[in-house]
């Protein structure tokens, strides 16, 4: 038996221990408080704006289709780190299997990958809806809308089927520790003490791709929106296209800008605390932003909730 295989088989039966987030802070029992809010608003934020479009039939359309969505990737993506966080900090335990480990990671990197997509799918959304108005309902019915967002969940599993595996089968032979709150492919990856480069240069070129097939097409796209709005005579239509594209193109930011430092970025320029306060802002934060951004920018989600807070009143006022 040679030493890489002794070495896999004897890092089999141990666990991870995750550090967290509250391993660097002065005042855990705050720290844990808010990371529970920001959970709680995140889950009512995006459950009730999933509700608003599928029960209000004025945002029965693609681009709430797409935002409904990215709404549920959204609740899933926080469930699949804060619980676990939340539930280490209460009882005391920061332990994590090897299967766990690596359920979460696949699904985190699924859910990445999933957005990813989802991101491009809105975007060309828009430039169908701005730049192709006439044939917009047929060019994206009901039909296309699934095959794209079908699309976007299986394109985000790709990363996921070929990270995850590589990742998990390496031998662990250094610290147990994980400078990080959930089992993160580069966190994971500096507990190895075989030579990761190779998974490195294949990490870079999946979020590459993953990256660059996205981001092209929300340039085009935009490019494209961009010289149509020019060309608009109707000051209104100009300040609704550019409001709509706007509150994307934050998300888009918001979410690519810090993948791109986790993933891109070369490992030398990372450090333990960098990596915590990015994975913390895009993997808690952004879950609670994106249902703000598309809702209080938004006029038609807007009405929609303030019809559904009124249903009690005006329910009552018919009984009388």
């Amino acid at each position: 038996m040679d030493n890489t295989t002794w070495l896999a088989n004897h890092t089999r039966g141990f666990n991870f221990i995750l550090l967290g987030l509250f391993s660097q802070s002065k005042h855990p029992v705050l720290l844990s408080v808010v990371i529970f809010v920001i959970f709680l608003m995140a889950l009512s934020g995006n459950t009730v704006l999933i509700f608003l479009i599928h029960s209000n039939t004025n945002l029965h359309t693609p681009m709430y289709f797409f935002i409904s969505q990215l709404s549920l990737m959204d609740v899933m993506y926080i469930s699949v780190t804060v619980p676990k966080v939340l539930m280490d900090q209460v009882i005391g335990v920061k332990n994590i299997s090897i299967p766990e480990c690596g359920i979460q990671m696949f699904m985190y990197l699924t859910l990445v990958g999933a957005e990813y997509s989802i991101l491009a799918a809105m975007a060309y959304d828009r430039y169908m809806a701005i730049c192709h108005p006439l044939r917009y309902p047929i060019l994206m019915n009901h039909r296309v809308c699934l095959l794209l967002a079908s699309g976007c969940w299986c394109l985000g599993s790709v990363d996921g089927f070929i990270l995850t595996p590589i990742t998990m089968n390496f031998p662990f032979c250094r610290s147990r520790e994980i400078h990080h709150f959930f089992c993160e492919v580069p966190a994971i990856m500096k507990l190895s003490c075989s030579d990761t480069s190779l998974i490195e240069t294949l990490m870079y070129t999946c979020c590459v791709l993953m990256l660059l097939i996205p981001v092209t097409v929300i340039s085009s796209s935009y490019s494209f929106i961009l010289l149509t709005i020019h060309r608009m005579n109707s000051a209104e239509g100009r300040k609704k296209a550019f409001t709509t594209c706007s509150s994307h193109m934050t998300v888009v930011i918001l979410f690519y800008g810090a993948a791109i430092y986790t993933y891109m970025i070369p490992s030398s320029y990372h450090t333990p605390e960098k990596d915590i306060v990015v994975s913390f802002f895009y993997t808690i934060l952004t879950p609670v932003l994106n249902p703000l951004i598309y809702s209080l920018r938004n006029k038609d989600v807007t009405g929609a909730l303030k019809k559904m807070l009124n249903v009690g009143p005006v329910f009552q006022e018919n009984i009388k």
